[in-house]
């Protein structure tokens, strides 16, 4: 019997520490001016804008727009960017008012979205090759069964792997709350890990 595990816990030495420095320069760059640099930048955060974006947005058709709003947003302010904090962090927390003004411009007529087409544009913008979600039981579709707070929280530690402080800053709440979140996001998923494995352990007849 296989039994699906989480991803493990991000630690302090996490590899993405060298991407994050890497294009937090990008972005040093770009505010100066260098047009090759504005590319590099928008290359390597492109996708976890995306990413994030896809989790936080429950219409597919809105993903590219918002992700587009996000890096134009993000230009027109990059002479205020001073590198305090990586260029991910800065850019998550922009992409995350992005997806928040879209909620709002979008109150006044609401619209129904298709679960099957969001799942398919979520599915497409998720990691590969995560430990124990490669036998038929996809993280997307445990994901969508957290709170939002709570999912936004394990997307940002867990899957893009930003340390507790940087999340903290783009959920724009104290480093403990991301914690508490964070764990019981990892409870409930192990939960429901069980719940599907339970068929599959059933001794038999």
């Amino acid at each position: 019997m296989i039994t699906p595990v989480l991803p493990a816990a991000r630690t302090t030495h996490d590899p993405s520490a060298a991407a994050d420095a890497s294009a937090t320069a990008w972005a040093l760059a770009a505010r100066g001016g260098d047009a090759d640099a504005v590319e590099h930048f928008v290359r390597a955060l492109h996708r976890d804008v995306q990413r994030y974006v896809a989790h936080l947005c429950a219409d597919p058709q809105a993903v590219d727009d918002l992700a587009q709003d996000t890096f134009l947003r993000a230009l027109g302010s990059l002479h205020r960017f001073e590198g305090r904090s990586s260029a991910r962090t800065w850019l998550l927390a922009i992409a995350r008012r992005a997806v928040t003004d879209s909620y709002r411009h979008a109150a006044a007529r609401p619209r129904l979205s298709d679960a099957a087409d969001w799942q398919l544009v979520a599915e497409s913008a998720q990691p590969r090759g995560l430990p124990g979600f490669d036998d038929g039981i996809a993280l997307l579709d445990l994901l969508a069964g957290l709170p939002d707070e709570r999912r936004e929280a394990f997307v940002l530690t867990q899957l893009l792997g930003l340390p507790y402080a940087e999340a903290a800053e783009v959920s724009d709440c104290p480093v403990g709350t991301v914690r508490s979140r964070v764990a019981r996001a990892r409870a409930t998923l192990i939960g429901l890990l069980d719940a599907a494995e339970e068929p599959a352990a059933a001794p038999a007849a």
